[in-house]
């Protein structure tokens, strides 16, 4: 690329599959791949890109205030954060389900809880998107934001439910929960910065091509 742009890349279960379809597409992700390397800005004179990686949540806000240009970022973060950016390919990789479940010998009772109670407790990462989907149920909702291990908040008494992402499954299996619901099904997505779009579109549409490649 001639014209240097920023590319924003979540830690954790999408950088594998983020820097592998920059590897396919022709970058050079070697500093990236490197297991020791631990800085959060990479800069590859070789390809003209500078790289962020960055916590999940955090990518969207990084392209739409202009931090960086472009970005790899999960369907579920983006509905979440509602950001202000342009989502330019679906990248097909990711897959994941965003999901309501609750323990296995709680199903009934909180069915139960529904109908003559009308609010519940739900734990989440996802405040946003829960209190929405429950709207749209007609339901109240008491939310209780969480970091980390969503799994544990109805293990330990704290919440009825948890609204989470899913892949496979297991780890829902091993916390001895079920899925009650499926609210929608989530891959990692290419982001813009909207000025960033129109200011650097050759080399942000160089891009767009070389990924739309490999997917």
């Amino acid at each position: 690329m001639n014209e240097k742009i920023s590319i924003a890349l979540p830690k954790g279960y999408l950088f594998s599959s983020s820097i592998e379809i920059l590897r396919k597409a022709g970058f050079d992700v070697k500093d990236l791949e490197e297991g020791n390397n631990r800085k959060l800005v990479v800069k590859s004179e070789k390809d003209n890109v500078k790289y962020v990686i960055a916590r999940p949540m955090d990518v969207p806000i990084y392209v739409e205030y202009g931090a960086c240009d472009v970005g790899f970022a999960g369907k579920d973060v983006l509905v979440e954060k509602e950001s202000n950016v342009y989502e330019l390919l679906d990248l097909k990789t990711g897959v994941c389900r965003l999901i309501v479940a609750t323990l296995k010998d709680r199903v009934e009772k909180v069915k139960e809880h529904y109908e003559h109670f009308g609010c519940i407790r739900v734990a989440t990462k996802y405040p946003n998107v829960t209190q929405k989907y429950f709207d749209r149920k007609g339901m109240q909702v008491e939310i209780i934001k969480l970091y980390g291990s969503v799994e544990l908040a109805p293990v330990l008494g704290i919440s009825d439910e948890i609204v989470d992402i899913t892949a496979t499954g297991r780890t829902l299996e091993e916390n001895n929960l079920v899925e009650m619901e499926n609210i929608m099904v989530c891959t990692a997505r290419l982001i813009a910065n909207i000025v960033s779009y129109r200011m650097k579109y050759g080399a942000i549409n160089e891009l767009i091509k070389a990924i739309r490649r490999v997917i």
